[in-house]
């Protein structure tokens, strides 16, 4: 299936040549068939000589439905281009040019309606305009085709034609991402909701669960049924026209412009970092303007940054990403200003004086064509999920990260950033060090405040490749716990006592005579110097295993009065180093009384 949108003056005859093409009537409202006028969007369809289906979505062509016009025309990769040959180009033909160049489309074909009521002249000149009109749009060199609708003269060669177009219309992608832009929503008896859009990429499969992004919010919805062409299908993949019975939602909950997403899988955004592909230059845009995107139509407020990029700030938050464009229309006159392509989906926030300035200089220097350097380089860090979304990557495969980027499990940083926070965490524990040997460091926490990571998990990499060290939950300098400062003198005449004596551990009164608190006595176990116990007791770290080489030397079970008489010390040492051994599994408690040694 091939879906061609129809272009073209009002009374330029595109619902005449579609209803002549397919045999069905375009024109959906009573209103429309009485006054000969088509006023909202019209859909029929046909199969080609080649046997290639195609469906048409008929637009209207009066410039008070301009709006209408662009939700048809906006997801459309094909477009019918009509221009009455007995009247010629008109205003709306170049409002409906500009649509199309807005958007970028490339494929298409251009048909001069009414051929029987013009000369052949006639015919020859309003293609040489035509042509001149359509030059600079994807159209410039689109095939050209004189039709008589009501006489059938033309038709043939148009539905060739349109066979030999449609042919060369790059193979849509039918993987990945799904977002289906709705252009109509309705109830039908005994079945329920319906919602019926272009299907461009993706494919949709009934029993699918999907994200309805509405004017009033998002909710969860299900695919109970898919049809395209008066027809059902358990799946449907793209281009086609497809209707979607949908359960848990009423009809009145959905609008055109909302969009069935897949879900989690794209940005949710109300503003846009923009440039401009086509059109007046933003400079000389007014600020209050229409955006339209798929088939949404959305106020908005521009803030150029010279004449090709601006800030976009949309009334509704929409599923928009990198390369997405969008029509820029005066709701005063209901022109099109232009088409513009989205640069950044989710940029910055402009919270102080000079934000511009930077908001500028960074929009110029992002790649239209998918930027992954420049979206990391400018968040300092990105996970790879944000970078999906965003459209800057596109597989489902492992991506590989450009140069200046690192990878650390999901998250993708800057290099420059990286080492930013290595020499910002270094710096701050040097000046903690010189300013108090004796701190453990920072704790995690406060290291990843002090670098203001986005996830604890970047801190383990920060550190390694700092060259730090990270323990008992403190980030430190190498070597720093050894070095104890002033406290290293008290500390080594206590290790001088203490190996004259294993067991004699100084009371409160000494620590506190040779200058040695619970902070220096926790920095001094830090390095390795002492091993601290409960009840304030202090011993070297060697204590425990000359200990056992005591206590093996027991009877088997033991008392602990028969270990502290074996160890030489008091019942004030003896207890804390007999409990220290038993966490340690080196010795057992048997009861109340007794310990033995476990072997």
């Amino acid at each position: 299936m091939h879906v061609v949108a129809t272009a073209g003056h009002v009374d330029s005859g595109k619902s005449t040549l579609v209803r002549a093409l397919t045999g069905m009537e375009p024109d959906r409202w009573e209103e429309e068939r009485r006054r000969g006028l088509t006023i909202d969007l019209g859909y029929a369809w046909t199969t080609l000589p080649s046997g290639q289906d195609v469906a048409f979505v008929d637009v209207p062509g009066h410039e008070r439905f301009l709006g209408n016009m662009l939700a048809g025309i906006g997801p459309a990769p094909v477009v019918c281009f009509v221009v009455a040959a007995d009247e010629g180009w008109q205003a709306q033909s170049s409002d409906h040019r500009d649509a199309v160049a807005a958007l970028g489309i490339e494929c298409g074909v251009v048909v001069l309606s009414r051929a029987d009521r013009a000369s052949g002249q006639q015919v020859a000149d309003v293609l040489s305009r035509t042509r001149l009109e359509l030059a600079g749009t994807g159209l410039q060199d689109a095939p050209a085709v004189a039709v008589s609708a009501t006489e059938g003269t033309g038709l043939a060669e148009l539905r060739a034609t349109l066979d030999d177009v449609l042919a060369r219309v790059p193979s849509p992608t039918t993987t990945g991402r799904l977002r289906l832009w709705v252009d109509r929503s309705f109830t039908i008896t005994g079945s329920g909701t319906v919602v019926t859009g272009t299907l461009a990429a993706g494919t949709l499969v009934q029993g699918d669960r999907l994200q309805l992004l509405g004017h009033d919010g998002s909710r969860p919805v299900v695919v109970r049924g898919l049809q395209s062409r008066d027809t059902s299908y358990s799946s449907l993949g793209p281009v086609n026209r497809v209707a979607l019975n949908l359960r848990d939602v009423s009809a009145a909950d959905i609008r055109r412009g909302d969009a069935l997403l897949t879900p989690e899988a794209w940005p949710i955004t109300g503003v846009l970092g923009i440039h401009r592909i086509t059109g007046v230059a933003y400079t000389d845009v007014p600020e209050q303007l229409m955006v339209h995107a798929g088939t949404a139509a959305v106020p908005a407020r521009l803030r150029p940054f010279g004449a090709d990029h601006a800030r976009l700030v949309l009334d509704r938050r929409l599923p928009l990403v990198l390369g997405d464009r969008l029509v820029l229309r005066d709701p005063g006159s209901r022109s099109v200003l232009g088409g513009a392509q989205v640069l950044d989906a989710e940029p910055p926030a402009l919270r102080r004086r000079g934000d511009g300035a930077h908001w500028a200089k960074r929009l110029a220097g992002l790649d239209a064509s998918g930027d992954v350097l420049g979206e990391v380089a400018g968040r300092g860090a990105v996970q790879e999920q944000h970078l999906r979304r965003l459209g800057l990557l596109t597989t489902t495969h492992d991506a590989e990260a450009p140069s200046g980027v690192l990878v650390f499990g999901e998250w993708w940083v800057h290099a420059p950033v990286f080492e930013a926070w290595q020499h910002r965490l270094r710096t701050a524990l040097e000046a903690l060090h010189e300013r108090d040997p004796l701190a453990p460091g920072l704790s995690q926490g406060a290291a990843r405040d002090l670098l203001k990571l986005p996830d604890e998990k970047l801190l383990a990499p920060v550190v390694r490749d700092a060259g730090l060290e990270q323990e008992g939950g403190h980030v430190r300098l190498p070597g720093s716990h050894a070095n104890l400062g002033a406290v290293g003198s008290a500390v080594a005449e206590l290790e001088r006592r203490l190996a004259a004596d294993a067991f004699h551990a100084a009371g409160a009164d000494e620590l506190a005579a040779l200058g040695l608190g619970v902070r220096e006595l926790a920095a001094a176990e830090r390095a390795g110097r002492v091993l601290r116990l409960r009840d304030g007791v202090v011993l070297l770290p060697t204590a425990p295993a000359l200990a056992m080489r005591e206590l093996a030397r027991l009877e088997q079970p033991f008392t602990t009065s028969q270990a502290r008489q074996a160890l030489g010390t008091t019942r004030r040492v003896a207890v804390p180093l007999l409990e220290y051994l038993d966490s340690r599994g080196w010795t057992r408690r048997l009861d109340a009384g007794h310990r033995t040694v476990v072997r």
